[in-house]
């Protein structure tokens, strides 16, 4: 039995990014970017106005910064054309002069300031400032967002709706991505029945199979096929064997050490090799990790909180990586604990627990059947052998919802 942070370790270093693809770059939400992307253009990419309003030169509209008491009424502007957001019509603004201009508009040649539309008094073609304007007011300037050349994506990155924003703000409309991962999965036991069926004394609904490929999906991976096998070697073994031309196969039960649990030998005689048995971490001891030619292969415990836990831990950050993902990780944020904890097990203790206002609170049953208060959980909390942790303290917890 080996931690989980070297089992994590084990896996990771095994597993490659699989060959990326360019795809139209509206399809690539929450895709992971293959490659750095840098910007083709400055943004904005001219001198434009924040608002409808008009072009001016700041010092004709400042008079009472030459005489404070000036009359207001002897400050004129002649608005001498006007320029909507489009196409630049090579306006210019001299002294005594204004424009008038829109949202988005390019700015006038001689103008360096833009007054609002709210903030004049219009008199025929005349305008009179209001209040004193200053040099750059309301003008976005070239590049003050977005130099040329500077990188906007680094590879690895997960692409977000704001992410395909600025790449086509820059004319892209395609993208390179990280591959497509494709996933099987087989649950495994006599014990279990299909939703709708009749539950036989002794049977329990099979729910596993629609845990994972919840997971899967939220990862981004493809669920290829979903089986159930029943204790029974040939049948088990047929099914791995056509589920090994995936590139992950996900096998939930039947990988412990009873006479029952027939996995681990079903995969020894089709060729597979097991690099990881069992693995200190609670819930999840009887994980296994493998490979059957170029499918890896997760067997997870057949307690539902046990194969949510191993998923989370080792399935997703190997599917992230086989994406082309670099942050694997869970996010991590700062709590309060709310109540006492101490593990006195041999092994680090995943609490399930819900973050609400800052604070963390364990909930429900700890035990790895405990569906019901997983449900209702959103973080996980790691407290390792022998810790004990006190209402009040800070805490970091990771957020799986």
């Amino acid at each position: 039995m080996i931690s989980e942070q070297e089992a994590r370790q084990k896996i990771l270093g095994k597993i490659r990014p699989l060959l990326a693809r360019k795809i139209p770059l509206v399809n690539a939400l929450d895709c992971f970017a293959a490659e750095d992307y840098f910007a083709r253009l400055p943004l904005p990419n001219f001198d434009n106005s924040a608002m409808d309003g008009y072009a001016v030169i700041a010092r004709d509209c400042s008079p009472r910064r030459i005489r404070p008491s000036a009359d207001r009424l002897g400050v004129r502007l002649r608005v001498v054309g006007e320029q909507p957001a489009g196409v630049d019509r090579k306006l210019r603004v001299n002294r005594g002069e204004a424009v008038r201009i829109f949202t988005g508009a390019p700015m006038p040649k001689g103008a360096d300031a833009v007054i609002m539309q709210e903030d004049v008094t219009r008199k025929g073609d005349q305008i009179v400032p209001n209040v004193d304007v200053g040099p750059g007011e309301f003008v976005r300037k070239r590049g003050c967002d977005l130099s040329e050349g500077q990188k906007i994506v680094t590879a690895g990155e997960r692409i977000r709706a704001t992410t395909l924003a600025l790449l086509a703000s820059q004319g892209y409309s395609e993208v390179s991505v990280g591959a497509e991962v494709r996933a099987a999965i087989i649950s495994t036991g006599d014990e279990l029945a299909k939703a709708g069926e009749k539950l036989e004394p002794g049977q329990i609904y099979e729910s596993n199979s629609v845990l994972l490929q919840s997971m899967l999906k939220r990862c981004g991976a493809i669920r290829s096929s979903i089986q159930h096998c029943g204790d029974n070697a040939n049948s088990l073994r047929k099914t791995l064997r056509a589920a090994g031309k995936n590139d992950v196969l996900i096998v939930s039960g039947g990988v412990s050490v009873g006479e029952h649990d027939l996995v681990q030998s079903a995969l020894r005689e089709l060729g597979a090799k097991i690099d990881i048995w069992r693995v200190a971490i609670k819930p999840g001891k009887p994980f296994l990790f493998g490979g059957i030619g170029d499918c890896f292969v997760f067997g997870l415990p057949g307690n539902p909180v046990s194969a949510f836990m191993t998923f989370l831990q080792f399935v997703r950050p190997a599917i992230l990586r086989m994406m082309g993902a670099t942050d694997l990780d869970l996010p991590k944020v700062p709590a309060k604990l709310a109540v006492d904890l101490c593990n006195k097990g041999d092994r680090p203790h995943y609490i399930r627990g819900k973050l609400e206002n800052g604070n963390f609170v364990p909930v429900g049953r700890q035990e790895s059947h405990a569906l019901f208060g997983l449900s209702q959980s959103n973080a996980l909390l790691r407290v390792a052998i022998g810790e004990s942790l006190k209402a009040g303290a800070i805490v970091e917890i990771e957020m799986f919802d």
